[in-house]
């Protein structure tokens, strides 16, 4: 499927600062950047900067003097994603799980699974599919965590997210992955374009690893699983941040949207009745 995504912010820059941006699309297997096109007002001279390990795209570079800048960001992206059926979507055993996954297991900043393993494993630990424990705490966080905006800030954690009983599209993904790593599940936070999010925005979500595949959980069910495009996916919201800044720098405004080009899109969301998971390969 074909999407139009788009992202604008603005910053107040006070001194000569470094930016770092996390907000332009992956380049992937199952998701092609047809045309993009970014630009800094005023000019900047940026680099784009790959990890050694990993897909996540950063932009860096340097104002040198006090100003207000203009970020512009907009692309044409290719998705494309499969549906799993259950039955292939069981836990992988830790001793066969590729060196690159094992990070996902542990806890981070946001995700302290190590203080969350009495509650998902009381909760969730007696189902024996892996998929359908994921689907039961992705469910669960819906109905029980009222989605507010406003209520968390920077420093909210999952285990606060849990305590409190609130929060918005990251706390919702942070729960979720905590307590998939405290049953043993590897995950990790998703971040990006929402095609129907309302009102439109970055948004958070997260993956879990079922039978060697990446599969996308969204505790909000604010938008369906098939309209994403893919910005970044880490540990947390710390690997994912949509800028990293270095001096004093004040951001005035941001947006973010996601349109469809193609005429037919069907909603995807999981059906109890036809149990498939979704995987952007």
């Amino acid at each position: 499927m074909k999407f139009n995504v788009s992202a604008k912010l603005t910053y107040d820059v006070k001194e000569a600062s470094t930016i770092i941006l996390n907000i332009h699309a992956i380049r992937s297997a199952a998701q092609a950047v047809l045309k993009e096109n970014f630009t800094i007002e005023p000019y900047f001279k940026a680099e784009e900067l790959i990890p050694v390990q990993g897909e996540n795209r950063y932009v860096r570079f340097e104002v040198t003097e006090p100003c207000i800048v203009k970020l512009d960001y907009n692309a044409l992206i290719d998705t494309s994603f499969k549906k799993i059926a259950e039955h292939s979507l069981d836990n992988v055993p830790v001793m066969q799980l590729h060196p690159s996954v094992l990070p996902y297991l542990s806890p981070s900043r946001y995700c302290q699974s190590d203080k969350l393993y009495r509650f998902a494993n009381s909760r969730f630990g007696k189902i024996e599919n892996a998929y359908e424990k994921v689907l039961a705490l992705t469910n669960w966080i819906y109905e029980n965590v009222e989605y507010l905006s406003g209520s968390t800030n920077s420093e909210t954690s999952a285990y606060d997210t849990v305590t409190e009983q609130a929060g918005v599209c990251r706390d919702f993904a942070h729960l979720g992955i905590a307590l998939c790593r405290a049953l043993s599940i590897p995950a990790r936070y998703f971040t990006g374009y929402s095609y129907l999010l309302n009102p439109p925005d970055f948004h958070a979500c997260f993956e879990a690893f079922l039978g060697g595949q990446w599969i996308l959980f969204d505790a909000t069910k604010l938008a369906p699983l098939n309209g994403m495009v893919k910005i970044a996916t880490g540990r947390d919201a710390a690997d994912t941040a949509i800028a990293t800044i270095f001096g004093n720098v004040i951001c005035t405004f941001i947006s973010a949207g996601c349109e469809l080009v193609e005429e037919k899109f069907k909603p995807y969301t999981y059906d109890r009745k036809k149990p498939r998971g979704l995987s952007y390969l």
